[in-house]
């Protein structure tokens, strides 16, 4: 049985620490967010691509739908061009040329 001023100063109470309380989550969650980018920055490796390389492709659409003992790489494909940003031209001695993200 609160008097009608005491309640308001409880509620204020109660909003000010619900503003304290989404102030730390959001810190919580840049920090979270951070450490998981340098985490997942730390296992990206640099791959450098020449003329004349040869190399595997993945087929996602494998991964998906294989079975237990169909590999998922095909080729393997040569390296025909480099283009800037990671894009590779892979050639094949009886197929079409084609474009892939490196």
């Amino acid at each position: 049985n609160f008097d009608l001023k005491t309640a308001g100063d409880h509620r204020k109470l109660q909003l000010n620490e619900l503003s304290e309380l989404r102030d730390q989550a959001y810190e919580n969650s840049v920090i979270y967010k951070e450490r998981t980018k340098k985490l997942h920055d730390s296992k990206i490796m640099d791959h450098i691509f020449n003329v004349g390389d040869q190399v595997l492709l993945f087929n996602s659409h494998l991964k998906i739908f294989s079975g237990k003992l169909k590999t998922c790489w095909s080729g393997p494909f040569t390296i025909a061009r480099v283009f800037p940003y990671g894009t590779i031209k892979l050639s094949q001695p009886n197929g079409p040329n084609f474009k892939v993200n490196g």
